[in-house]
């Protein structure tokens, strides 16, 4: 049996499905994948908990699932997080050198100034990501410490999101007997299962298209520049064929995933499809193109919503390396093709890479946010949490900031 400290657990809380990876790290450091539990998602809605023993049940039978095939207990996670109450900004922040050195304890200040904004009780700032350091009016540095100067800034992005949303997750995790660890953004999870760091550096916007939402990251030069989460996703695709073709909402949601395809172009003639009708009646035979032609219409308008938003936050020349599209709608035929369409922008399918064990098996989009989220608990087991433990309150988090403060006088 693995050693427990040698595990990380990531838990996607997702709107159609909630899936728990086990990850462990071998003697050269690459992480492999021993365990995969998955259960459809009741509980939730556009990414947010809308009932919490639903959404207990359904993390207990994913983390059971994936208990029995590593052969461990799993008593911790890394949780992920989104939905359309996720906002960002970005951030600026100016402090004085001590010692006219940089030290670890100048860049925690700098970082703290930057995030020290205006926001409403009802939020709380999930992530504080570094995009870059000016040390003197020096900008473009990545890692200050160390360097000469007396005045040290930074130039963060902040991702915050509504205190109850991410207290329901956490509560629905400790009900089902686990320990949060940390709460993470979603997109950025899928982003370091699928992003290649040349993409990164170059210029990249990621798109995980979930069932209930649709999450949007822009990097550039190796750092977050925009995120954004638009509650829109492979749901509504799923209702406007139930509507479309008259069919319960549980056969369209296996109609869309057996045949759907989001570019009418890419379907033969004499391609057929038997749909269940309700109410008792006879199934009835339909072209797949009828079917095309109700996804295609939903698909363009999603990627022109995401298309505005890039527009909106002025970066859409910055994207170099052009689009990937990751999540579980991203499997739809067709769906890569609209993306570079409306976009006009090169774009490729993101899967999860650099991993080991089930390879096979977990190497599909829509595993992109929970082996993420195994690489980010990987990456910041020795570091500290960005969110407050289930037992941690925000005023706690308050004093254990002023705390470090006053250690670095006294």
């Amino acid at each position: 049996m693995p050693k427990k400290d040698q595990l990380v657990v990531g838990l996607d809380i997702g709107t159609t499905k909630v899936c728990a990876i086990i990850g462990e790290r071998n003697a050269e450091g690459r992480i492999e994948i021993i365990g995969l539990g998955t259960c459809p998602s009741k509980g939730l809605r556009k990414g947010v908990v809308v009932n919490i023993d639903s959404t207990v049940d359904t993390i207990k039978r994913a983390v059971e699932e994936a208990e029995l095939m590593a052969g461990t207990e799993i008593h911790s996670v890394y949780a992920g997080i989104a939905g359309g109450h996720i906002k960002s900004l970005n951030s600026r922040g100016v402090v004085a050198v001590k010692d006219r050195e940089v030290s670890r304890g100048d860049v925690a200040r700098v970082i703290d100034a930057a995030r020290a904004i205006s926001i409403p009780l009802d939020r709380e700032v999930l992530h504080v990501f570094p995009q870059e350091y000016i040390v003197d009016d020096q900008d473009g540095i990545k890692d200050p410490i160390g360097m000469s100067g007396v005045r040290l800034e930074a130039e963060v992005h902040i991702v915050t999101g509504a205190v109850a949303s991410v207290h329901n997750i956490i509560k629905s995790c400790n009900r089902a007997g686990l320990e949060v660890k940390d709460i993470v953004l979603e997109p950025f999870a899928s982003s370091l299962s699928v992003l290649t760091p040349e993409e990164q550096e170059l210029g990249v916007a990621l798109v995980d298209l979930g069932g209930g939402t649709s999450d949007l990251v822009i990097f550039l030069d190796g750092s977050i520049w925009h995120t954004s989460v638009l509650a829109l996703g492979g749901n509504n695709i799923s209702n406007d064929i139930s509507v479309g073709i008259r069919t319960p909402i549980s056969e369209a949601e296996r109609i869309k995933i057996k045949y759907g395809c989001a570019k009418t172009a890419l379907v033969r003639d004499d391609e057929t499809i038997e749909v269940p009708s309700v109410g008792g009646r006879e199934p009835r035979i339909l072209s797949r193109q009828i079917l095309s032609e109700i996804i295609e219409p939903r698909v363009e308008e999603l990627f022109s919503l995401i298309k505005r938003e890039i527009v909106k936050t002025g970066y859409e020349d910055i994207i170099a390396s052009g689009l990937v599209v990751t999540g579980g709608t991203a499997l739809m035929d067709g769906v890569v093709e609209v993306a570079e369409e409306v976009m006009q922008l090169p774009a490729r399918l993101g899967k999860p890479r650099d991993i080991g064990g089930l390879v096979d098996v977990v190497s599909s989009p829509m595993y992109a946010t929970a082996i993420g989220l195994v690489q980010y608990g990987f990456e910041n087991l020795a570091g500290p949490a960005l969110a407050a433990p289930a037992d941690e309150g925000l005023f706690n988090k308050v004093w254990a900031r002023m705390k470090r403060w006053l250690g670095e006088f006294f």
